[in-house]
């Protein structure tokens, strides 16, 4: 297994936003004897890739480079599919050398990865050119090796690019038996038709982490409000690739929030295709925030439909969503066999506009589902029931009623990344700055708050949505923020330019 750097532990950013403007235009990666470049103005033919005589394209120097390399991208536009390819045990990382400025664009797959192990790709800007593209923006897919044999694609890491604005189909597919695939620290946004930010199809050991999920199609000049779940984990082949179900799959220390879609879709969706086997196993739904700041009509944010042993604990719901189901929504499609073993544990359901779905969980077909110590708030008012309902609030043994004083969504700006600014739109700098702001402005729980102290440890995640350690044994907190952790989160901060220190 390839060794990856946490993301979390990045050295703090300097503060003034103008400088550090332009102080990322200056940043310099310091040359090492594996350090290769590309730039616009380079030569695949006459360059050796040094700083003074770069490459012309990322695909030359992926068929170049040894292993162990980093391959560093000047800012630039550049255009064509990069084939991700090559087996490397020690790793090779293809890197924007200033965050977010080499843009990768076409008008089909952007990135394809379908013969590699070992990869890491980082720091891009990656897109369809617009109208008319053929599906997918970055496709990860061991469709090489044969059915049941050996693996192909795996260790590939997909980390801090701006992933956004597929015209057609999902803006990030992993599927066809590829394993060990890392998600991390990601923006996406606007998928295109009834399909999805990241679509989980028939892999194993994915883990999708502290990305920032959301919608913004007026700001792309677009018009496609039906568009499915952000996250969908599924198995739509069979055994076709010699794997049944998608296996071992993590979403854990996201935000996910402006949700515009199919009014029958959410934010996570496990199982989607009415297969006759569990269209997944093993999955992992923990500290992740979801935000209710949009009027546009939500499923539910969790959904689950013909899987196995799947576990949504200590996360955050706020937000008037507007979801049908406020909770979530759990049943059998097609030929989906009974799901089995769904567990619900200490997560937050808080509505501060008193405006709850038209019920709180719609659903049946279940072999042991748990639904225990999680908190929920309808600002005083009644929460929903229906006679569909596999559980009701009511059925929380231990659950807790009360307000979890979390900030407002009033004044919410949509990140979405501005190359001109060289800034994303709310004034973070990097994706993690956003992150950090979302969190610490919407999802952490005030002093006084019902959360603190009252999660059931034996469901409670070892650390919280900003990486931080909860405590052990009794006193973790209810939702996705611990909110006495060691290194606080982010400090209330007046925006005007400057931002606070942790």
């Amino acid at each position: 297994m390839i060794a990856r750097k946490d993301p979390r532990t990045a050295p703090a950013r300097p503060l003034l936003l103008a400088a550090l403007a332009g102080c990322l235009l200056l940043l310099a990666v310091p040359a090492g004897a594996d350090d290769y470049w590309v730039a616009t103005d380079g030569s695949d033919a006459a360059g050796d890739g040094s700083p003074a005589s770069p490459w012309a394209t990322i695909q030359h120097a992926i068929d170049a480079v040894p292993d162990g390399a980093t391959i560093l991208v000047r800012p630039g536009l550049y255009m064509g599919c990069v084939r991700l390819r090559g087996i490397f045990p020690a790793g090779i990382t293809i890197r924007s050398e200033v965050p977010y400025r080499a843009r990768l664009r076409d008008d089909g797959i952007v990135v394809r990865c379908y013969e590699a192990q070992g990869v890491t790709m980082e720091g891009f800007d990656i897109a369809h050119t617009g109208p008319g593209a053929s599906p997918l923006v970055f496709h990860v897919s061991d469709c090489i090796g044969p059915a049941g044999g050996e693996d192909t694609v795996r260790d590939i890491v997909i980390r801090d690019n701006v992933l956004h604005d597929s015209y057609n189909n999902d803006i990030l597919k992993i599927n066809n038996g590829a394993g060990g695939v890392t998600v991390e620290g990601n923006l996406f946004y606007n998928q295109a038709g009834s399909d999805e930010h990241i679509d989980v199809n028939s892999v194993y050991d994915v883990v999708i982490q502290d990305n920032v999920f959301l919608n913004d199609f007026a700001g792309s000049g677009r018009d496609d409000d039906d568009t499915s779940s952000f996250i969908v984990i599924k198995d739509s082949n069979g055994d076709s690739d010699g794997r049944l179900g998608s296996e071992n799959i993590t979403v854990r220390r996201n935000v996910f929030l402006h949700y515009e879609g199919s009014s029958g879709q959410g934010y996570v969706r496990v199982g989607e295709d009415g297969t006759a086997n569990f269209e997944a196993h093993h999955v992992l739904v923990e500290n992740n925030l979801l935000l209710g700041n949009n009027t546009m009509q939500i499923r539910s944010p969790f959904q689950v439909f013909g899987a196995e042993d799947v576990t949504i604990r200590a996360n955050t719901v706020a937000g008037d969503l507007p979801a049908r189901e406020y909770g979530f929504r759990i049943g059998i499609w097609g030929d989906n066999p009974d799901n089995r073993d769904i567990h619900l544990h200490n997560n937050i359901w808080s509505d501060p506009t008193g405006t709850m779905g038209d019920t709180f969980t719609r659903g049946g077909h279940a072999e042991n589902l748990t639904f225990d110590n999680n908190l929920f708030w309808n600002a005083g008012n009644p929460f929903p029931t229906s006679s569909e309902s596999i559980v009701e609030v009511s059925d929380d043994t231990h659950g807790v009623i009360g307000d979890p004083l979390l900030g407002g969504q009033a004044g919410l700006v949509l990140p979405r990344w501005d190359p001109a600014a060289g800034a994303f739109a709310d004034g973070s700098l990097t994706i993690r700055d956003a992150f950090e702001r979302l969190v610490s402005l919407r999802g952490v729980p005030a002093a006084g708050s019902p959360a603190v102290d009252a999660a059931d440890p034996a469901w409670a995640p070892d650390e919280d949505i900003l990486g931080r350690p909860r405590p052990a044994g009794d006193g973790p907190d209810i939702g996705a923020v611990e909110q006495g952790a060691p290194g606080s989160a982010r400090r209330a901060e007046t925006w005007s330019g400057v931002k606070s220190l942790y």
